[in-house]
């Protein structure tokens, strides 16, 4: 344990090149490039497989889950849920241009209006409010986790497009940074002291992944009973592991950690509805 406890209080956090002044570009290159020196036989564009990289065993295994998904009558769900008219009329294909096909990728985006991040998330709540229709609760796994395992298989294949222009989206960039590089909870971990400075170790039989590529392939079904979860639940559950109290799914300190987050994985295309140990 105290070993275990040691490794923990040393996690740190990787400073971008150029320091507090980087451009997201610079910070997104330097974590890549962080990457590439450690594992220069990993292709970049297999980190969205994340720590399945490392294994040709677990990857194996995600193949054959692959083949034929044990879930996807819950995708199926969803799938109905996005056809169902509102009381309107309309469907939340009729929100999204090209009918939500190739838009997830674009998310989470900064509205310079409401001078906020907007995920996917949240312009799927838009959409049924514009419609008449309560928003749903970006926790509840039954009805937003459903929607957007299937919303954003749409997407699947399209290259993330993330854009942090203005300085309130470089603001609100900069705080999911913070966070994203600031130790926490009783354990004194970092996420990047996991995903950047550590990636590729071996943590409790588990191997750390890599950052860039995370932010893809999402949500995922997990384990062996494939529970579903979105990227901001698995940020809740990180946080919950390293004895810190979770921070609001669906919240600003969320929404912008997604916005920092998901720019390091420009470039890398989408696989939503994926299978995760």
């Amino acid at each position: 344990m105290k070993k275990l406890i040691w490794f923990l209080s040393g996690l740190g956090c990787l400073v971008a090149a150029g320091g507090a002044q980087a451009s997201p570009e610079d910070d997104r290159r330097s974590v890549v490039q962080a990457v590439q020196e450690k594992y220069p036989n990993i292709k970049v564009e297999d980190y969205v497989y994340g720590a399945l990289a490392f294994s040709p065993d677990a990857k194996a295994q995600y193949d054959a889950v692959m083949t034929f998904p044990p879930y996807e009558a819950e995708i199926d769900k969803g799938a109905r849920m996005w056809n169902t008219p509102f009381k309107s009329g309309k469907r939340y294909a009729d929100c999204f241009p090209r009918a939500g096909k190739d838009v997830a990728g674009n998310y989470p985006m900064f509205d310079n209006a409401a001078k906020k991040v907007v995920t996917f998330e949240m312009a799927i709540n838009r959409c049924r409010t514009d419609n008449g229709e309560a928003p749903y609760k970006h926790s509840d796994m039954n009805t937003m986790g459903l929607l957007t395992a299937y919303a954003r298989t749409l997407s699947d294949g399209m290259k993330m497009n993330i854009k942090v222009e203005g300085k309130d989206a470089l603001a609100a960039y900069e705080a999911g940074k913070r966070l994203f590089h600031q130790r926490r909870g009783q354990l004194n971990f970092s996420c990047a002291g996991c995903h950047i400075n550590y990636v590729g170790s071996v943590l409790r039989t588990e191997y750390l992944s890599m950052a860039p590529g995370q932010a893809t392939h999402w949500p995922a079904f997990r384990g062996g009973d494939y529970t579903l979860f979105t990227l901001q639940r698995r940020y809740a559950a990180c946080h919950q592991m390293v004895r810190l109290v979770p921070l609001e799914i669906g919240g600003e300190e969320y929404n912008n950690l997604e916005y920092y987050h998901s720019y390091l994985s420009n470039g890398l295309p989408l696989k939503a509805s994926v299978f995760r140990k």
